[in-house]
């Protein structure tokens, strides 16, 4: 029996003191993943404790045959699905009443102000933008499978396994999400080469897209 086994063994008789043991193991990674997917501090944190508390109360239907942290993703990427319902709900209300308060009014630019010494930092604030509305068009799973793969480097086996679906279907979803982020990502202007903010963002769409998007 592996200690992880063991721990979830303890925790399905309620032993506070193993809880407490895998939240000091797994607490970082899960919160890192939901960060990702959710770009919210609260929210990922309130994600996390979710996931850790149907953990808790459902520990006796874990299985000793699967890993324990590809059970703790699944229930993880559960609640970060159910989150994401939710904010699509409430955002589609909330545009509509700030477009009727705003209007079509648009903040002046004071021209000039802090041109040399902000013009990287506007460059990389764009390109983090762009990779922000880039995995818009990600389908929510494609972004999932995206995040769980480079941020803790899982396999396509184990991604299978946390989302209940086929490696082949694994697959094809991460090709699919890498050919959206590098369509949207691609230089719009053809009649010069893309900046370096924004090929950067290409080359690791997978790791730092997720961060900023829900």
């Amino acid at each position: 029996m592996s200690a992880d086994t063991d721990v979830m063994r303890r925790i399905a008789a309620r032993d506070e003191a193993a809880f407490a043991e895998l939240v000091e193991g797994y607490g970082a990674r899960l919160y890192t993943v939901a960060l990702r997917l959710l770009g919210s501090p609260a929210d990922a944190e309130d994600a996390v404790q979710r996931a850790f508390l149907r953990c808790f109360t459902s520990a006796r239907d874990y299985r000793p045959e699967w890993a324990v942290s590809t059970w703790l993703y699944r229930i993880l990427t559960n609640v970060c699905i159910d989150e994401m319902r939710r904010r699509a709900v409430r955002g589609r209300h909330e545009e509509e009443r700030a477009r009727r308060d705003a209007g079509d009014e648009r903040p002046e630019r004071v021209a000039g102000e802090g041109a040399a010494d902000g013009r990287a930092a506007g460059e990389a604030a764009a390109a983090r933008l762009d990779v922000a509305r880039a995995m818009q068009r990600v389908p929510r799973e494609a972004r999932i499978l995206m995040t769980l793969c480079y941020v803790d480097g899982l396999g396509y086996g184990e991604l299978a396994r946390i989302r209940g679906i086929s490696i082949n279907t694994v697959k094809s979803q991460l090709a699919r999400a890498k050919a959206i982020l590098r369509a949207a990502l691609g230089d719009r202007d053809p009649r010069r080469p893309a900046s370096r903010a924004r090929r950067s963002g290409v080359a690791a769409a997978g790791t730092d897209a997720a961060r900023t998007t829900s």
